[in-house]
């Protein structure tokens, strides 16, 4: 799978996924077509808009490879997913708008990525926005939402306290008992 982030002249943001499943061997699934090795059974593509909340505004997805004729009416409640927000609970978010029989697993596969693709887009791609406008950054009253996420991005860790020395929490030695 193949993620990206745009930074878009309306303000808003697109996260693209893309998904090429091709086998190096033949197979056939019984009572359907064969399907030769070395050509996609699937290509799937989702585009996620989202605003600077990271709320989702549009949703297009595009199926240019699919194994089964039936897999076209996959996407229909994609649009189910306009108005929620990426963040915490994301993947219960998914499921309860495109999960099981109502989606395809594919899409919610990518869709559960795209989670971190906008992660790495937005806050970086604001920052940028701002340099670019002379603007002044916010000031930082709350640690970022990835620390204590990652082993780098630990509050104990030396990258927060270079990056985030405002957030940074050294490890308490504990002593040894008599």
């Amino acid at each position: 799978m193949v993620y990206q982030g745009f930074d878009r002249e309306d303000g808003l943001w697109d996260i693209e996924a893309e998904l090429t499943d091709v086998k190096t061997f033949s197979f056939q699934v019984p009572n359907e077509r064969l399907f030769p090795g070395h050509e996609p059974i699937h290509g799937l593509k989702i585009r996620v808009t989202l605003n600077n909340q990271m709320v989702i505004q549009d949703i297009a997805t595009s199926m240019d490879d699919i194994p089964h004729a039936e897999c076209t009416g996959a996407p229909h409640n994609m649009h189910k997913l306009i108005g929620c927000t990426m963040g915490p609970g994301w993947r219960k978010v998914i499921n309860q708008h495109v999960g099981g029989t109502d989606g395809c697993t594919h899409l919610r596969e990518m869709l559960f990525n795209m989670a971190t693709a906008a992660y790495q887009t937005l806050p970086s791609g604001q920052w940028q926005r701002r340099e670019l406008a002379g603007q002044p950054h916010p000031e930082m009253t709350q640690a970022p939402y990835f620390l204590g996420q990652c082993h780098s991005w630990a509050f104990d860790s030396p990258t927060v306290q270079r990056a985030y020395p405002m957030f940074f929490k050294p490890k308490t030695v504990v002593g040894m008992e008599n």
